[in-house]
């Protein structure tokens, strides 16, 4: 742009963003670097990023706004993410693109293990922040990123609206997912929603929270109206939180490419995910189609609700390698014992196993449809689809609902209410509810079910 007499505000944003010294990146820098608050709009066009660019410490009631702008990692960007923001309050961004140059940029990385959190272990993501009150992201494009799209660390009130994610996450050193790919709030974040976005062709989680054991829960979140579409891991992630809403998303694809699924890890792709220990939380009203995985897993949960979710597959077993039960509940947190968890008005149909995994006790169970159950026909087909997971409980993955005596650990399923659930699929006339062996049936309320061979 020709250097000339302009309006004084004119003038000075020129000067920050357009001045005829250096080069766009240099002088975008130094805006972002030197200016705290206020606002600061993006020039349109493209401007490649060689490293960070990073929000003045401490910045605070700053908006950077974008116009047609897009930010593009270059073939030797080196740094934590292309926009990255410390120890900020009430920032806000919005209207701009981010390419993160995955091709050239991404390396292979195994999944991080043990108590550290995952800000230390991947560089090359989108945006990255961390100890930020007050965070605002809307109407913004993130595509090809090497890792994380957004990767948020101990921080609140956080907004996240409108932005879509494409075709991001790297690969471990076996070519499967190592988690990364989506937007991830870690290490006890508060006060946050997610609303409205879109995530597709993501390798690893989509959208979750993480925290790991010595770190404080996220809590106070809300998922919901996103969209999800080809995604390797899971498409929603609840992690060791409390008073978090997952509602009204839609998603197809879950687990495939089943190439990239990370089976050494037992990573099994999942629309709902949950992990650590979880309370007070809900999920309600999703909908799923073409689950390479489980429909829900309740790993953590208890004293929370999973009401009126549809997953369906409509494929034949063999389409789904990672296929599994509809939901799951497990235990291996020992913080939490799965119990008071509400599963009601839900609708499970297709999957390769059976509908229910249950444990724990004073868990309602309470007009669910389960239908077309274990397509893989077990356990006459045992040899092909490895049915008899555990040779002393041959009716584990024959079941329409299976009363568990524990997962992790050893937690009976005891003083459950089972009523007025239509269960239907290979075989279910006959087994339709069984109880692993040592687990009393008679211990639990169960009537009124409805079962049927599939037609």
């Amino acid at each position: 742009m020709r250097c000339g007499a302009r309006s004084v505000a004119v003038a000075l944003l020129a000067a920050v963003l357009f001045g005829c010294d250096g080069t766009p990146e240099s002088r975008l820098r130094k805006a972002l670097a030197s200016q705290a608050t206020g606002t600061i709009h993006l020039p349109g066009g493209l401007i490649e990023v060689s490293s960070e660019l990073q929000l003045a410490r401490g910045a605070h009631d700053l908006e950077i706004i974008g116009a047609g702008t897009v930010l593009k990692a270059s073939d030797t960007f080196q740094g934590r993410a292309i926009v990255v923001a410390e120890e900020s309050r009430r920032i806000r961004f919005r209207n701009f693109s981010i390419d993160g140059n995955r091709t050239v940029l991404e390396k292979p990385l195994d999944l991080a293990v043990g108590p550290a959190p995952f800000r230390a272990s991947y560089s090359a993501n989108g945006m990255w922040f961390d100890r930020v009150d007050g965070l605002e992201i809307s109407n913004l494009h993130l595509d090809r990123i090497a890792n994380f799209a957004i990767l948020i660390s101990r921080s609140s009130g956080i907004a996240i609206r409108q932005v879509e994610v494409r075709e991001s996450g790297s690969r471990n050193l076996r070519g499967r997912n190592n988690t990364t790919g989506g937007v991830l709030l870690e290490e006890g974040a508060s006060n946050f929603e997610v609303t409205g976005c879109t995530f597709e062709n993501i390798l690893g989680n989509a959208l979750w929270t993480h925290s790991f054991s010595k770190s404080p829960r996220a809590e106070n979140g809300l998922f919901a109206g996103n969209h999800f579409d080809l995604i390797g891991r899971d498409a929603i992630q609840v992690g060791h939180a409390t008073g978090v809403r997952v509602e009204d998303n839609i998603g197809i694809r879950i687990g495939f490419p089943a190439e990239a699924v990370d089976v050494e890890n037992q990573g099994t792709p999942v629309a709902i995910d949950t992990s650590g220990n979880v309370d007070q939380s809900a999920y309600a009203r999703n909908s799923f189609e073409e689950i390479n995985g489980k429909c829900i897993d309740l790993d953590g949960f208890h004293d929370g609700a999973v009401r009126d979710n549809l997953c369906a597959n409509h494929g034949a077993a063999e389409d789904y390698p990672a296929g599994q039960f509809g939901i799951v509940i497990n235990d291996t947190n020992p913080e939490m014992q799965p119990v008071n968890i509400e599963i009601s008005g839900n609708r499970i149909r297709g999957t390769k196993f059976g509908g229910l995994f249950l444990m724990g006790s004073k868990n309602r169970v309470t007009g669910n449809t389960f239908e077309n159950l274990d397509t893989a026909g077990c356990n006459e087909n045992a040899a092909r689809f490895g049915c008899l997971y555990k040779k002393s409980e041959p009716e584990l993955l024959q079941s329409g609902i299976y009363l568990a005596r524990g997962g992790s650990r050893p937690v009976e399923a005891r003083g459950n209410v089972i009523r007025n659930n239509r269960i239907s699929g290979y075989r279910m006339r006959a087994r339709c509810i069984a109880a692993a062996p040592g687990v009393s049936l008679a211990a639990n309320v169960v009537e009124g079910n409805a079962c049927a061979d599939a037609p």
